[in-house]
């Protein structure tokens, strides 16, 4: 059975800067493509980036462009997500997600991912 934890959210102020995590388990965490994703009240689910199973290629949305990066520790069985700059509208509760195939690449859908974890609220002030 394959676990995603997600940490790190928090409250903060505009401008300011959190660090999220997503510790993995239960299978070959190195082979899968990982994904941010995001939900803010009364909206739906959103793609924030993606890492490839390797590291090697990410993506992100348009509205975080610069602003957050994604990275992964294979040997932590972890995935990152740096978010710098924060406004308001970052606000929302963040999801890790694994896709389901080995060796996948960048995908945008939150149909293309298999496992998620259980979100970490992310709150920016004006």
């Amino acid at each position: 059975q394959v676990q995603l934890v997600d940490s790190g959210g928090g409250s903060v102020q505009a401008g300011g800067s959190l660090r999220l995590s997503c510790a993995a388990s239960g299978r070959s965490f190195s082979r899968y493509a990982m994904g941010w994703f995001r939900q803010a009240p009364g909206k739906e689910r959103e793609f924030v980036a993606a890492i490839s199973w390797s590291g090697g290629s990410s993506d992100y949305a348009d509205s975080v462009k610069v602003r957050f990066a994604i990275s992964r520790d294979n040997a932590k069985n972890t995935v990152y997500l740096q978010m710098n700059s924060l406004k308001p509208e970052d606000t929302a509760v963040y999801y890790c997600a694994s896709q389901s195939p080995p060796y996948g690449g960048i995908w945008y859908h939150p149909n293309d991912y298999y496992y998620w974890g259980q979100g970490t609220q992310v709150t920016v002030s004006s």
